[in-house]
């Protein structure tokens, strides 16, 4: 577990931070969120450029490895490592993100992690490090599209032992939807077919750019596109 931690961290520190914001640019997508979202960036099979080819139009990538919502590395987590830092204002119609899922494997290593997934998000998802960042970007007029994280099911991985907090924040994540018409959350629990490690990469952790463009497929159909 030491191992797949540290080379979180080595990855978010070599890939902060996202994409910058074109002076100009005319995008109304943007995209927050952890190693979900940023994996395969390098070679243009991320999510974002999966969900640009979906919607026809552009998509602006500010995820970074690693990320997290309780981060306390000053430089690091301005250039992006703490996910708030990620948002950068703009006329932005839609903001996609996920995140939370590294502060539950950095902190708790997805064991003992009640009160940490309180921290992120309230049982009844009105409190919490996420509602108060979602509510930050709905003030500016942007709608958000929340997901969560693509499972493993049929075959073993490293965060095997993360299902069962995953799918209680996916609980809280979707009574947070329920109670804002511009807030939805969309669960990747169902995208990987059981013993299909297709659509991650040999970690079995990060999605392969078959899991990208599956899970780009599934924001999308979540969108009416």
């Amino acid at each position: 577990m030491v191992r797949v931690i540290f080379a979180f961290l080595l990855l978010g520190l070599l890939s902060a931070c996202g994409e910058t914001v074109p002076t100009g640019s005319k995008a109304r997508i943007l995209l927050l969120g952890d190693s979900l979202m940023a994996t395969n960036r390098g070679s243009g099979l991320a999510v974002a450029n999966a969900l640009e080819k979906e919607l026809g139009e552009d998509v602006i990538d500010r995820s970074v490895a690693g990320a997290r919502y309780f981060y306390a590395l000053p430089i690091s987590g301005a250039a992006g490592m703490r996910i708030t830092e990620q948002f950068t204002p703009g006329p932005w119609a839609l903001v996609v993100m996920n995140g939370g899922g590294n502060d539950l494997l950095f902190n708790c290593g997805c064991g003992k992690c009640d009160d940490q997934l309180s921290r992120l998000i309230s049982p009844d998802g009105t409190k919490g490090a996420i509602p108060e960042f979602v509510a930050r970007i709905r003030a500016t007029g942007a709608q958000v599209l929340y997901t969560g994280y693509l499972r493993t099911p049929g075959f073993q991985s490293p965060i095997e032992n993360c299902d069962r907090i995953g799918n209680e924040m996916d609980r809280r994540l979707t009574k947070m939807a329920a109670r804002d018409k511009g807030v939805r959350f969309v669960s990747l629990a169902s995208v990987v077919p059981s013993g299909d490690t297709s659509y991650h990469q040999t970690d079995r952790i990060h999605p392969s750019p078959k899991g990208g463009a599956a899970i780009a497929k599934t924001i999308a159909k979540a969108m009416g596109r």
